[in-house]
C-alpha cells in the first residue's frame, strides 16, 4: 500500500457520511450520459464506463474529480485521433452514493451498454464490485474508497496492491497493511516529535484515530489524543488543548467540514503548529475558499499522497494535464483520474490493434510498475502470498502557501523514500 492506511482513511469518510446523512438509492435523470462526437467514422468506438457518486451526500466536488480527469484525457485522446484510430466513447453513471445505485450503474454499463472497461471509478459504496469482477471487466485506476481493490481480481485501484485478491476477504485473510512513511518524513524533514490526533466519539472515526496513533508511536512520536462529540463538537476546546500540548503536527479522523472548523478554531485561539496534515481529497485549488476564515491554519496545511503535485507544471506530464483542464478548479483527484485514463490507454495500445480484455490485463499485471509518465509513484499488482513486515515506500508532499498554491516539499517524490514497518489493520 503506497500510503498509510489509505483504504482505512477512505472507509472513515464513507462511515461518517453514512452517519451524518442517509444515502438514498435515487439515480438522477442525467445519470447516464454518453459523450458523442460528430463523424465517428466506420470503426466501432471503444466504450469505457466512468462511475462516480456525483450526487452523494457529501456533494459532487468530493467524488467527481477522478471522472473529470479521465474524461479530459479521453477528450484529448480523441482530438488526436483516438485509440489506434478508434474513438473512445465515455459513458458516465452517477450512482447517487448508494449501494442500490451502484448496482444499477454496473447493470447499465456492464450488462446493458457492454463497456469494455471501467476507468477512474470513485464511489461511496462499491456494492457491485463483485459483479464487475465476475463479469471479467477490468476496472482501471479507481479510488480505493473501501477494500474492493484489495479483494477482487480484475479491479486495479490507482495505488496498486500486493494482496492476493482472490475475491474472498480483503488483503491477507481480512487484514490490510499500511506503512509509516508519512510520519517518518515529518520526523526527518521537519523535526516533528509530538503529534495531536483528533477524532469524533464515533466508532469509525475513533478506530481510524487509533490506527494513526499506532503508526505515530511506531515512529517514536509522543501522541496527544483529542476527541470531539460528534453531535455537539467543541472545536475551540480541542484547539486550545492542542496549543497547550506543544504538538508539532495535527492529524485527524474528521470529515472535510470538521477539518475546516478545527482550522478556524485553531486560528481563533492562537494555536500554531508546524503542519496540519490533510489528505489527497483536500489537495485542490479551492483551499482559499474552503479555509477562508482560517488564514493561519490554512498556511500550515500540508498534504501527502502517491501522485505528483498538480502544481508542478515544470514536469511535462503535469503540464499536459493542466493545459487540458485550463480555466477550471484543479484537484489532485483530477490528475489521478487523468492518470487512470492514461493507464487504460497504454494498456490498450499494448495490444497492437487486437484489443481484448485479456491483453489489457496482461499489461496491468506485468512485472514493471506503472508511473503514468511520472504522474504516479510506481504502481504494481504483483501479489504476495504473505504480507511484508516492512517495505520501501515513497511519498509526495506539498504545503499550501497563499499566493503560491500547493508547493512541493522535499524534492522529487521518487526520492522521498524510507524503509518502514507495515502495520496491520482490518478494514471492516
Amino acid at each position: 500500500m503506497p500510503a498509510l492506511f489509505r483504504a482505512a482513511e477512505a472507509l472513515l469518510v464513507a462511515a461518517l457520511l453514512t452517519v451524518a446523512t442517509a444515502c438514498g438509492s435515487r439515480l438522477p435523470e442525467g445519470a447516464f450520459e454518453t459523450s458523442r462526437a460528430p463523424g465517428e467514422g466506420a470503426r466501432e468506438p471503444v466504450r469505457v464506463g466512468v462511475i462516480t457518486s456525483a450526487t452523494s451526500p457529501v456533494g459532487g466536488a468530493a467524488f467527481d474529480g477522478p471522472g473529470q480527469g479521465a474524461r479530459a484525457y479521453f477528450d484529448a485522446l480523441n482530438a488526436r485521433g483516438g485509440l489506434d484510430g478508434r474513438r473512445v466513447e465515455v459513458i458516465t453513471c452517477d450512482d447517487g452514493g448508494s449501494g442500490a445505485g451502484n448496482n444499477e450503474c454496473v447493470h447499465r454499463l456492464v450488462e446493458e451498454k457492454k463497456v469494455f472497461a471501467l476507468v477512474a471509478t470513485t464511489v461511496l459504496d462499491y456494492a457491485a464490485a463483485s459483479r464487475v469482477s465476475r463479469a471479467g471487466v477490468p476496472d482501471i485506476g479507481g479510488q480505493p474508497i473501501g477494500p474492493a481493490y484489495d479483494t477482487y481480481p480484475h479491479l486495479y485501484g490507482i495505488y496498486g496492491s500486493q494482496a492476493p485478491r482472490t475475491g474472498g476477504e480483503p488483503g491477507w485473510d481480512g487484514v490490510l497493511y499500511g506503512g509509516t512513511e508519512v510520519y517518518r518524513w515529518f520526523k526527518r524533514a521537519e523535526g516533528a516529535r509530538t503529534a495531536a490526533v483528533v477524532s469524533y466519539n464515533q466508532a469509525s472515526s475513533a478506530a481510524y484515530a487509533r490506527l494513526i496513533t499506532r503508526g505515530l508511536e511506531a515512529e517514536g512520536y509522543r501522541v496527544v489524543s483529542e476527541q470531539l462529540d460528534f453531535a455537539l463538537p467543541n472545536f475551540r476546546a480541542v484547539a486550545a488543548d492542542i496549543g497547550r500540548s506543544g504538538a508539532d503536527l495535527v492529524f485527524d479522523a474528521l470529515d472535510a467540514h470538521g477539518n475546516a472548523q478545527l482550522c478556524e478554531a485553531m486560528d481563533e485561539v492562537g494555536t500554531r503548529v508546524t503542519a496540519k496534515v490533510t489528505n489527497v481529497q483536500n489537495w485542490n485549488s479551492a483551499v482559499p475558499r474552503e479555509y477562508k476564515d482560517a488564514p493561519g491554519c490554512r498556511n500550515a496545511l500540508w498534504v501527502t499522497g502517491s501522485s505528483r503535485n498538480h502544481e508542478d507544471t515544470g514536469h511535462p506530464a503535469v503540464r499536459e494535464f493542466r493545459q487540458a483542464v485550463r480555466g477550471k478548479e484543479v484537484s489532485q483527484w483530477q490528475l489521478e483520474g487523468w492518470a487512470a485514463a492514461m493507464w487504460f490507454t497504454d494498456a490498450a495500445k499494448s495490444c497492437a490493434g487486437n484489443l481484448t480484455r485479456a491483453c489489457v490485463e496482461r499489461y496491468l499485471n506485468r512485472p514493471e510498475p506503472y508511473t503514468a509518465r511520472g504522474l504516479l509513484l510506481p504502481v504494481s499488482y504483483r501479489p504476495l502470498d504473505e504480507p511484508p513486515a516492512s517495505r520501501r515506500a515513497c511519498l509526495s508532499v506539498a504545503r499550501w502557501q497563499d499566493g503560491r498554491g500547493w508547493v512541493t516539499q522535499g524534492g522529487d517524490m521518487n526520492r522521498n523514500c524510507y524503509d518502514v514497518p507495515q502495520i496491520p489493520y482490518r478494514p471492516q
